[in-house]
């Protein structure tokens, strides 16, 4: 399963890095990645024009969307777009943090996972 991390590199500053969490055959209910120990779960709205600086994540997590597009900039100024189905694991806790805003002008409706330190 892919995911988008962002993380804080050495030049503090916010880098996209795409991880594959490996999944695992288990038989005819599918297959399954490793647990993942998890503290809580959010749901978010946000509206079409949502448009947030430069900030750090408040703490490390899974952010799952569901619907709508918007588009994350990194501290050394690489954008990426993400949408419906994308996942990110969002883990730029310190430094300057990312830019994130609405591409398509829709609500956007997303869910945050956060992690167990």
């Amino acid at each position: 399963m892919k995911v988008t991390r962002l993380f804080t590199g050495s030049d503090n500053e916010t880098h996209f890095e795409v991880i594959d969490y490996e999944l695992f055959d288990n038989g005819k209910i599918g297959r399954l990645s490793n647990k993942i120990m998890v503290k809580e779960m959010m749901f978010r709205e946000t509206g079409g024009d949502y448009n947030y600086d430069f900030h750090p994540a408040p703490q490390k997590q899974f952010i799952v969307l569901l619907d709508g597009e918007i588009e994350i900039e990194n501290g050394i100024g690489e954008k990426r777009n993400f949408e419906a189905g994308d996942i990110l694991l969002v883990e730029d806790v310190n430094g300057r943090g990312h830019k994130t805003k609405s591409v398509d002008g829709k609500l956007r409706r997303s869910i945050f996972i956060t992690l167990d330190e």
